[in-house]
């Protein structure tokens, strides 16, 4: 695997290389787990160049204590990338992916604004302006994205219609732990006693309770409920679980 640092770096190698018309690309913000890697296996097998981006992206947060506190390790995650087989690792910086100084952003005016949109205003636009901005600069066919993410999945995916983007948006399943919990970054910062009680968040989205009475559930259980919403036949949630937040969906 090769790890490109300068985006100029970028566009010699795509430059040089004949087969750039199939490529696969996953966009990430480190912390790798299995969940990323399903995503690589699955692009591996679907193109010949598989391109990884890890940044952790400033504009899609609006708490500043969690973007500080985000989990890093870039040493392991180039480790597994490269133990995966991945082609290419793009590692941009801030200067080079804003050099506008965020003047310039995508703001979709719906789907947005419920769920994760209304309980992080502005967090959308962050993530579909850097999407946008990576799928310009990486120029993949296929772009690969996670289930736990459903919300985010429709957004990029909308928005790369709306734009006649000639670009595949690819759903993956969920990589769960043998308990039910989604794979997440996040999960490194749960206490072993949180942890203990962090799968029975699952587990109340898969009963056929009301929103109600699976909120008043999971408060019981000492979670701190933000909302467990139904739309489109799924069932989705966001909770916090000392200082973690987790997100979840289900089909319904």
């Amino acid at each position: 695997m090769k790890s490109i640092t300068k985006l100029i770096e970028l566009k010699k190698i795509q430059s040089k290389t004949k087969n750039w018309n199939s490529v696969g690309f996953i966009p990430t913000m480190g912390a790798i787990h299995e969940g990323h890697l399903s995503l690589v296996r699955q692009s591996k097998s679907e193109n010949d160049i598989t391109v990884v981006s890890i940044y952790v992206n400033p504009t899609q947060f609006n708490n500043r204590n969690d973007y500080e506190n985000y989990p890093g390790g870039l040493d392991q995650d180039l480790a597994l990338l490269t133990d995966a087989g991945v082609s290419y690792c793009v590692l941009p910086t801030y200067d080079e992916l804003y050099s506008d100084r965020y003047r310039f952003r995508v703001n979709e005016t719906d789907y947005s604004k419920i769920m994760e949109g209304k309980m992080r205003p502005g967090h959308f636009d962050g993530v579909l302006t850097v999407v946008l901005k990576l799928i310009n600069l990486v120029k993949p066919q296929r772009m690969y994205m996670g289930e736990k993410d459903y919300q985010q999945y429709k957004l990029v995916k909308n928005m790369t219609d709306a734009f006649f983007m000639n670009i595949k948006i690819i759903l993956c399943p969920t990589i769960r732990e043998s308990d039910g919990l989604a794979l997440s970054s996040r999960n490194e910062r749960l206490s072993k006693q949180e942890r203990g009680i962090a799968y029975q968040f699952y587990d109340q989205l898969l009963t056929n309770n009301s929103p109600e009475i699976i909120t008043d559930e999971l408060e019981r259980i000492q979670f701190h409920v933000e909302y467990i919403e139904d739309h489109s036949g799924r069932r989705f949630g966001a909770v916090r679980l000392g200082k973690v937040r987790l997100i979840d969906n289900v089909v319904l």
